[in-house]
C-alpha cells in the first residue's frame, strides 16, 4: 500500500490511487495541434493558390498578397506535416526568403505565377503517387 491510500481516519475505507493517465490523452493535444496545422496551411496554400491560377487563366495582374498567403501557408503546412527537422526548417526558411524577397522585389511578373503554378502542380502530383509510410506499432 502507498501512503496515498492509508485512510486519513482509522474507521475509513483505504482507497486505490487513482488509474495512471492513459498516453494516448497526452498525445491527443499533439495530434489536434497537428492536424489544425495541416488544415490552416492547407488552407492558405489553395487561397492563395487560386488567386495566382485565377489571373494566369484571366490574364490580369495580381499584388504580393496572394504570394504572402501561400508562402505563409507553405510555412505553417511544413511545421506540421515534416516530420525531418532539417528538411522541415528548410522547407519553412525557403517560404519566408521567397516571401521576403517577393515582397522586396514589390511587383509579380508573370514567370513568377507560371513558376510557383507548375511547381505546385509537380509537388500535389508527387503527392498523389507516393504512398505514405505505414506507422510501425
Amino acid at each position: 500500500m502507498a501512503p496515498s491510500d492509508l485512510p486519513s481516519h482509522p474507521n475509513e475505507p483505504a482507497r486505490p490511487s487513482p488509474p495512471p493517465e492513459p498516453e494516448e490523452s497526452r498525445g491527443s493535444s499533439e495530434h489536434q495541434v497537428h492536424v489544425i496545422g495541416l488544415m490552416v496551411g492547407t488552407a492558405l496554400m489553395f487561397i492563395g493558390f487560386l488567386n495566382i491560377f485565377l489571373s494566369i487563366s484571366g490574364g490580369f495582374e495580381i499584388n504580393i498578397v496572394p504570394f504572402l498567403i501561400y508562402f505563409g501557408g507553405l510555412a505553417v503546412w511544413a511545421n506540421a506535416a515534416i516530420e525531418t527537422p532539417a528538411i522541415r526548417y528548410g522547407v519553412m526558411a525557403l517560404a519566408v526568403t521567397l516571401a521576403l524577397g517577393l515582397f522586396q522585389y514589390g511587383e509579380v511578373l508573370f514567370w513568377h505565377k507560371q513558376v510557383l503554378f507548375w511547381t505546385t502542380i509537380i509537388i500535389v502530383m508527387y503527392f498523389m503517387f507516393v504512398e505514405p509510410k505505414k506507422p510501425t506499432t
